[in-house]
């Protein structure tokens, strides 16, 4: 194949309790991706959206993720790829692990998949680095693997997968931006072990729940005593949101990621569109543009068409 397009899921990390080792992926939003080969060993990539990213390679996400996988091939390759993202720069939907995702999962499929999902895992991490000063891979796994993902360790890498029961995800999303580095600044760097027992417990309960389907059990463990206290004051209306959605019959939800955007999971469709419409008539009142989804988690990942 000489060219070659996918469709990176959005992402929503931590998914409450499990700050950067819980993750999942959404149907809905995508970015698209198209990569080819070209006869000039090196990488250049062309923007189609107006977001205004950078598209020099090494200063690019999805360019610096390439570049990695590339230095790990036994000769020298010629790329080109067009990004039109989809998910917004700074909405905590995991907009730049999609563009680092997809990119890595492009040229794996173009070249003729050389490169384990693990190994993929870590190209990508690289374009997190540059993106939030942080490797993480709690929005990069659930991009590539899809479904829920378990990050039980960078180093080494050790990544669970998890099969979800059926969820709906409803999301609205803030038109302001927060930068995922400027939202661990603010985050405390001793905790009490009080406080830690008690994550401890709930990150347990939410992934034996996921496991064993278990909605009741996924209700009383998505509660976050260390992160969201800190993080919800950079939110407009975040308590509101969360206080309605809770009543309109939502399991629990909270930050996506390091945020604006607010998640929420249900069990059923219903119940995501009622959330929707309080979200809605929440930000509607505030006068901050937004947007929402409703959504279900997408178990696959990155989807890839073969062009030729």
């Amino acid at each position: 194949m000489k060219k070659i397009t996918v469709h990176a899921p959005g992402t929503v990390a931590n998914l409450v309790c499990g700050f950067d080792i819980l993750g999942l992926a959404l149907q809905d939003p995508c970015d698209v991706m198209t990569l080819e080969r070209t006869d000039t060993p090196g990488l250049t990539i062309r923007h189609l959206d107006d977001h205004g990213l950078p598209e020099t390679p090494e200063k690019n996400v999805a360019g610096v993720s390439l570049l990695s996988l590339m230095a790990a091939l036994d000769e020298p390759i010629g790329l080109h790829m067009t990004i039109e993202k989809k998910i917004k720069p700074g909405s905590g939907i995991g907009s730049s692990a999609a563009s680092a995702a997809g990119s890595v999962a492009a040229a794996n499929a173009l070249l003729g998949n050389p490169f384990s999902k693990d190994q993929l895992v870590q190209f990508a991490m690289n374009g997190e680095k540059l993106a939030t000063g942080v490797k993480h891979a709690d929005n990069i796994a659930p991009c590539l693997m899809g479904g829920v993902t378990l990050i039980r360790s960078i180093h080494p890498l050790d990544i669970v997968s998890i099969t979800p029961p059926p969820l709906y995800v409803t999301l609205v999303h803030p038109q302001i931006e927060v930068r995922t580095a400027d939202a661990r600044q603010i985050l405390k760097k001793q905790i009490l072990l009080k406080d830690a027992i008690k994550q401890w417990g709930n990150i347990a309960g939410l992934v034996a729940g996921l496991m064993k389907q278990d909605y009741e059990l996924i209700s009383r463990s998505l509660e976050d005593v260390l992160i969201e206290p800190i993080r919800s004051i950079l939110i407009p209306e975040f308590s509101k949101v969360k206080q309605r959605s809770l009543a309109a019959g939502a399991l629990g939800g909270g930050i996506s990621g390091s945020g604006p955007s607010i998640f929420m999971l249900s069990k059923d469709e219903a119940t995501a569109k009622a959330i929707e419409s309080e979200m809605a008539a929440i930000f509607t009142g505030t006068g901050i543009p937004f947007s929402t989804y409703v959504t279900t988690i997408n178990n696959q990942g990155v989807i890839i068409h073969e062009l030729s």
